[in-house]
């Protein structure tokens, strides 16, 4: 018997080299590693939230079906992002310029509050550069 596919929601947000470039390339790698991408938001342009860069951001949000648990999803994220030259994650609330960063937003209707995953993302709804996005894929 096969476990139904889980929807979730990922923020994804580039603000280094060609940010147009990791985004789609961060989808194509959501694709094999992760499920269906189902709904993918236009890519919009925002400044550096919680921290000063020059950088600005470019900023997609896709809807993807996945088998994979909160915990499997949040590793292939965490693989990706390396994947593709993040050396830095962002650590209580110390931001850094990134290729590419993914956050999962939502995940079903679950609620998960452990340490290194929270599920909803807790500061999703302080971001429009996540929220305006977020509209466009759940319409």
């Amino acid at each position: 018997m096969t476990e139904r596919a889980h929807i979730v929601y990922l923020g994804l947000g580039s603000n280094l080299g060609d940010k147009s470039g990791n985004i789609a390339e961060a989808i194509r790698r959501i694709e094999r590693l992760i499920g269906r991408v189902e709904r993918q938001s236009a890519f919009h342009v925002s400044e550096p939230w919680g921290f000063v860069s020059d950088n600005s951001f470019v900023n997609a949000v896709v809807t993807c079906r996945t088998h994979l648990t909160p915990r499997r999803l949040l590793a292939a994220t965490q693989d990706i992002e390396r994947a593709m030259g993040r050396t830095r994650k962002s650590h209580d609330g110390t931001y850094h310029d990134r290729v590419i960063d993914i956050d999962i937003l939502l995940y079903d209707d679950i609620h998960i509050d452990y340490p290194d995953l929270k599920i909803p993302h807790p500061l999703m709804q302080q971001r429009d550069f996540v929220m305006i996005p977020l509209a466009e894929v759940m319409e």
